[in-house]
């Protein structure tokens, strides 16, 4: 492949899938900032209730994961993303305006139906553009967009709130996916045959390279059969345990560090965005190296499993001595996010390109119910043990669970 080639795709596409997806990011995690900062107070909401708004995104993102998967397949990606950011602006925007929780149930729920099929469509989207040697990477830039925005939203949404407010926090931080719209209509074109910035011979050279790719793929003639695939459904689960972990910590880190004696919401902002910092960091590096030796389970395991001795080593410290345990879980936090890349990059290469799609929206389907579970039942934990200890036991085992698991799926992937 042309170096010219390769650093048009690169420049032109990831800023702007980066951008997209962290602006969805922004719109789903910035409700545990509001909760800690008055939101809760504001609206009467109990800790029970809260525990279920934080878990109800998750729900209408499990249900609507693959009708979106299969549109993005089969029709345009394009189109599905532009009305998705559209929507989800409107309704994070809408979270500011309203006066009583029902509504906010609603809108909790709606939040996640919109962005269910995102994350699934870009995945889709990169592959048709992303060769399997650069395919960890580009994923990782799309989903790099999680914890940068969680770095910066953190301290900002602290300022926002100590200055304007939490219903003024939401406002602001919505409005920019609806701008947002326009800029990715223009900017992004379906597939590389459509782009006129590649010239006939760079467009036939990858398309040959991508054709290539899945000759050596084993054929699956359905999407009822490679569902039923012991991989898929063992991916699925991997995914599910791994997510209880990533969803419980991201929107419960707030609550932590906001309990910790002297904190204030705008400290609590800044601590937030530090495990998303190395989270960021591990994420470039694990891909990198994936992609350069085209292995994907090394890159996947063993960052699951210090996450998991690390969430476990937080608990046995105690909330006696909180920057211990912080940095404890600093460190879980980035290992966590760091396989990300090599892990979507497995499917699509286990898979062919026919089922592709439907996989990936079904484990991440089953992601968004571990995402469910660990938002729900850390916030559970907490309010009903009255500390943290317990759902880092949880978090700990869930980590732990996948890990082995990811051993059994993707052992003979290269």
């Amino acid at each position: 492949m042309t170096e010219t080639l390769a650093k048009q795709r690169w420049v032109r596409l990831i800023p702007i899938v980066f951008i997209t997806y962290s602006l969805a990011y922004l719109d789903r995690a910035n409700f545990g900032f509001a909760a800690a900062g008055g939101m809760a107070k504001d609206l009467n909401i109990t800790p029970a209730m809260s525990s279920l708004l934080s878990s109800l995104f998750f729900l209408g993102y499990f249900f609507f994961q693959i009708p979106g998967a299969l549109y993005a397949a089969n029709k345009s990606a394009k189109k599905l993303v532009f009305w998705s950011l559209l929507l989800w602006g409107g309704l994070a925007t809408l979270t500011g305006l309203i006066s009583n929780v029902h509504w906010l149930i609603v809108i909790r729920f709606a939040l996640g139906v919109v962005e269910s099929a995102v994350m699934p469509a870009m995945l889709i989207f990169l592959s048709r553009w992303f060769t399997k040697r650069e395919r960890s990477r580009a994923n990782t830039f799309l989903i790099l967009g999680n914890p940068v925005t969680i770095l910066w939203m953190s301290i900002l949404s602290g300022y926002l709130i100590k200055s304007v407010g939490w219903r003024w926090m939401f406002i602001i931080e919505g409005i920019p996916a609806v701008l947002w719209a326009a800029i990715w209509w223009k900017m992004v074109e379906e597939r590389p045959a459509a782009a006129a910035w590649l010239s006939p011979a760079e467009k036939q050279q990858l398309e040959e390279k991508l054709q290539a790719e899945q000759q050596g793929i084993k054929p699956v003639r359905n999407y009822a059969e490679a569902f039923r695939s012991k991989t898929v459904i063992l991916l699925c689960l991997q995914y599910a345990l791994w997510s209880i972990g990533v969803y419980g910590f991201v929107m419960w880190l707030p609550s932590i560090i906001n309990a910790a004696p002297g904190s204030n919401i705008v400290t609590t902002g800044w601590l937030s965005a530090v495990p998303f910092l190395l989270a960021a960091v591990s994420m470039l590096v694990a891909s990198y190296f994936s992609d350069k030796t085209l292995q994907r389970a090394l890159f996947v395991w063993p960052f699951l499993l210090v996450g998991a001795i690390a969430f476990y080593c937080s608990y046995l410290v105690g909330a006696n001595h909180f920057w211990v345990s912080f940095v404890l879980l600093v460190i879980a936090g980035g290992a966590m996010y760091a396989p990300y890349g090599p892990f979507f990059a497995a499917i699509t290469e286990v898979l062919p390109r026919n089922v592709a799609a439907g996989a990936i929206a079904l484990i991440n389907s089953f992601g968004a119910l571990g995402s469910f579970a660990g938002a729900y039942l850390v916030g559970y934990l907490n309010g009903t043990t009255g500390g943290f200890g317990a759902s880092y036991i949880f978090m700990a085992g869930s980590l732990l669970v996948s890990a082995l698991i990811t051993l059994m799926a993707l052992r003979n992937n290269k």
